[in-house]
């Protein structure tokens, strides 16, 4: 999400109510980032003129762990499905879909189509047509559905679903798909204090970006959850808004990356500590730069000579002329840039 309270100063602001004119104050940024170029670009989403793109997701062939398809968020009209030429292979409306993710063939998605309970909406991919079906959706409980994650567990194992309602509340529990609908059964919440939204898990660790404060650590703790603040705002590493979360295992090492919206960079963090470790961004190239990106995704593996060590995805929010899209980088790339 981007917001006018990110890209102007105080005295701007103050000078816009009293009816005054003035030079806005400079935007934010950070500590210097590495420069990476993209290495592809999806079609853009069908919803032109709009901040529509949202969120990606890599599925992974588990008969073939070197083939790979891109789901996607269209948050005003429903999902697409990309091959890593970038090529938009499937499509299906779903309305007000937010953040995405996969495990094995089911596709979840936060569903805002109503703002005043949540929903999970579900859906299975069939990767050879290709094709997604709908599958039903999870009532989740009350609020607005926004931020989305899944748990990385065995194929056929139970999928463990994190929910981010709008005004903070996390929601992480059991979706449960077989039968006439989905179910979703929550095991734990806690509330963080304002707006959050991009989420990712670490076997039961969860990382969730609050938008206007920095990343927060929540560990399940009975119904609810130990939680600290690991990696605040603080106009260096992470410039608000704090939009999307992803991990990437590299060289025997997990990291986190964040979306660190409000100087289109990404910063990256070493776990378990969430120690800094640096910061990149996609800068203009043969497919364009990113800018005031959502949602991110990475996922390390070998899928062919384009990218042999991995993928990193980023929303892409100004991909003008065209509507919005999701830009792809090697991973090998970015860990080189950073000293990985």
């Amino acid at each position: 999400m981007i917001r006018i309270s990110n890209r102007i100063g105080a005295a701007a602001l103050a000078a816009a109510l009293t009816g005054c004119t003035g030079t806005p104050a400079p935007m934010i940024t950070g500590l210097p980032p590495a420069q990476v170029s993209a290495n592809g670009e999806t079609e853009p989403v069908g919803t032109g003129r709009a901040d529509a793109a949202d969120d990606p997701a890599i599925w992974v062939d588990p008969a073939n762990p070197n083939r790979a398809l891109i789901v996607a968020t269209d948050k005003k009209a429903g999902l697409h499905v990309y091959d890593l030429t970038g090529k938009d292979i499937a499509f299906t409306k779903a309305g007000l879909v937010n953040n995405v993710d996969v495990a094995g063939n089911i596709i979840v998605a936060s569903d805002r189509n109503d703002g005043v309970n949540a929903h999970l909406a579900v859906f299975r991919l069939d990767a050879d047509k290709p094709a997604v079906t709908a599958l039903g959706r999870a009532a989740a409980g009350t609020g607005e559905a926004y931020g989305l994650c899944l748990k990385k567990t065995a194929p056929g194992a139970p999928v463990t679903a994190a929910l981010i309602v709008k005004d903070g509340t996390v929601r992480v529990g059991t979706l449960t798909v077989e039968g006439a609908a989905p179910s979703f059964a929550i095991a734990w919440e806690y509330k963080i204090p304002t707006q959050s939204e991009g989420c990712v898990f670490d076997g039961d660790t969860l990382y969730v970006g609050e938008e206007d404060a920095g990343i927060w650590q929540l560990v399940p703790n009975g119904n609810t959850a130990t939680a600290r603040l690991v990696a605040p705002v603080d106009n260096q590493r992470l410039v608000a808004d704090v939009e999307g979360l992803a991990t990437i295992d590299h060289k025997g090492q997990r990291y986190l990356i964040a979306s660190s919206q409000g100087d289109n960079a990404y910063a990256v963090f070493r776990l378990p500590g969430v120690d800094y470790v640096g910061r990149f961004a996609v800068a203009a190239g043969a497919f364009g730069a990113t800018s005031e990106t959502d949602g991110i995704e990475a996922v390390a593996g070998n899928f062919g000579p384009d990218y042999p060590d991995g993928i990193f995805l980023a929303q892409d929010g100004d991909n003008a002329p065209k509507a919005q899209n999701f830009k792809m980088v090697r991973w090998d790339r970015i860990a080189a840039a950073l000293g990985l």
